[in-house]
C-alpha cells in the first residue's frame, strides 16, 4: 500500500489543454473517487497514474517514488475497467492468475492466491467456468479477482460499473466498499456518478475542465460546495438556484428577482448589493400552511418519498417531502424553507459566500 501524490500535473494534446494544474493529495488505504461531467479530465489523470498516458508537466508520485517516467507495470497498480478486459478462451481461475503467471509463479504460488481472491469476491463455485457463462456482475467481479491476486499498492478504478443494470450497480457499490474495508488497499475510482461517489468514497475530487473545483468527504461538499458547479452536481434532485439579491434594509431576507421574500439565516456584508444565487436542496423544504404559496407542477411519487416540481414566482422548486403527500398538479400549496440550510453564491463568480 502507498500514498498517491498529483503536483501541479498538467496534460496538454498539441495546444490543446484537458489537464490544467491538477494537485491531489491521497494518503495511504484512503479510497478516492474523482467525479465530474464527461470529459472533465478524470479518466486521463487516472490514465497518467496508471502510466497509459504521459504527462505534459507536473509530477505524480506512489509512496515516495517519482513515477512519471516508469512503464505501467513497473508502478506496482492493478487497474479494473469498464470493459472488464477478460479473455473469452480462460477459465475465470486462469484469467484470475494470468498476471502471475506472466511472472512465472508456480501452481503452488498461484493457488495460494487465487483462491483466497475468489472467496473473498464469492467465485469459488465459477472457478472453471468461462466469462461466457457468467453474468455482468460475475464477470466485473473476476476482474476486481485479476487484480486483487497481484496484491498491488494502489488499484485504479476506471467506471467498472457503468456497463451494469441499475440493481447490480447499487449491489456491485456495496461489494466494492467492503472489498476495500478489507485490504484497506489505497484505491483510485473514477465515476461520472455523483450517487457512486457519494455512497463509497472517503474523499471526492469533483473535477470540471480539467482543474479540480473541491476536494473533501462526501458530506462536506454536500453541505459546503464552494461554488455553484460542485453545489449543481453533488446532490440528486439538484440543488434548487435561485437569483435574486439580499434585502437592503433586512440581511435576513432575500428577494427573487420575480419578488419573492426567501430566508436567509446569516448573509455576509460582502453579500449585500451583490446579484446573488440563492441554492436551496430540494430536501430543506416541508409542507407547511403558514409557508411560502408554491403552484405544483408535476407529482412524482416514489413510494418511499415524493419529488414535486412547483413554480415559485417565476422559478422552478424541486421539492422532495419524505413522507406521502396528497397534491395534485395546479394546486397552491404552501412550503416553509429551513433557512439554515440555505447557501448564497456569488452570481460573477460562482463562489459560495
Amino acid at each position: 500500500m502507498a500514498s498517491v501524490d498529483f503536483i501541479n500535473v498538467r496534460k496538454s494534446f498539441g495546444t490543446h489543454a484537458v489537464i490544467k494544474g491538477v494537485n491531489v493529495e491521497i494518503t495511504d488505504g484512503e479510497f478516492v473517487i474523482l467525479v465530474g461531467p464527461s470529459g472533465c479530465g478524470k479518466s486521463t489523470l487516472l490514465r497518467m497514474l496508471a502510466g497509459l498516458e504521459n504527462i505534459s508537466a507536473g509530477e505524480i508520485r506512489i509512496g515516495d517514488k517519482i513515477v512519471n517516467g516508469l512503464a505501467p507495470k513497473e508502478r506496482d497498480i492493478a487497474m479494473v475497467f469498464q470493459n472488464y478486459a477478460l479473455y473469452p478462451h480462460m477459465t475465470v481461475a486462469d484469467n484470475m492468475a494470468f498476471s502471475l503467471k506472466l511472472k512465472g509463479a508456480n501452481k503452488t504460488a498461484i493457488e495460494t492466491l487465487v483462491k483466497p481472491a475468489a472467496e473473498i469476491l464469492g467465485l469459488s463455485h465459477l472457478l472453471e467456468r468461462y466469462p461466457r457463462q457468467l453474468s455482468g456482475g460475475q464477470r466485473q467481479r473476476v476482474a476486481m479477482g485479476r487484480a486483487i491476486v497481484r496484491n498491488p499498492q494502489v488499484f485504479l478504478f476506471d467506471e467498472p460499473l457503468s456497463n451494469l443494470d441499475a440493481k447490480l450497480r447499487v449491489a456491485m457499490r456495496a461489494e466494492i466498499k467492503e472489498l476495500h474495508q478489507r485490504l484497506n488497499t489505497t484505491t483510485v475510482y473514477v465515476t461520472h456518478d455523483q450517487i457512486e461517489a457519494m455512497t463509497m468514497a472517503d474523499k471526492i475530487v469533483v473535477m470540471n475542465d480539467g482543474r479540480v473545483e473541491q476536494i473533501g468527504s462526501p458530506l462536506d461538499l454536500y453541505d459546503r460546495p464552494a461554488n455553484l458547479f460542485v453545489a449543481g452536481f453533488i446532490g440528486s434532485p439538484a440543488m434548487n438556484m435561485i437569483k435574486g439579491r439580499l434585502d437592503a434594509a433586512d440581511p435576513h431576507r432575500f428577494i427573487t428577482e420575480g419578488g419573492t421574500v426567501l430566508p436567509v439565516v446569516a448573509a455576509v456584508e460582502a453579500a449585500q448589493g451583490r446579484d446573488l444565487i440563492y441554492g436551496l436542496r430540494p430536501e430543506s423544504m416541508r409542507l407547511d400552511g403558514a409557508g411560502l404559496p408554491v403552484k405544483v407542477g408535476v407529482v412524482e411519487p416514489t413510494g418511499a418519498e415524493t419529488q414535486m416540481i412547483a413554480k415559485l414566482g417565476g422559478s422552478d422548486l424541486v421539492c422532495v417531502f419524505h413522507e406521502r403527500v396528497s397534491v395534485r398538479p395546479g394546486e397552491i400549496v404552501n412550503v416553509s424553507i429551513n433557512a439554515q440550510a440555505t447557501h448564497l453564491f456569488d452570481a460573477e463568480s460562482g463562489v459560495r459566500l
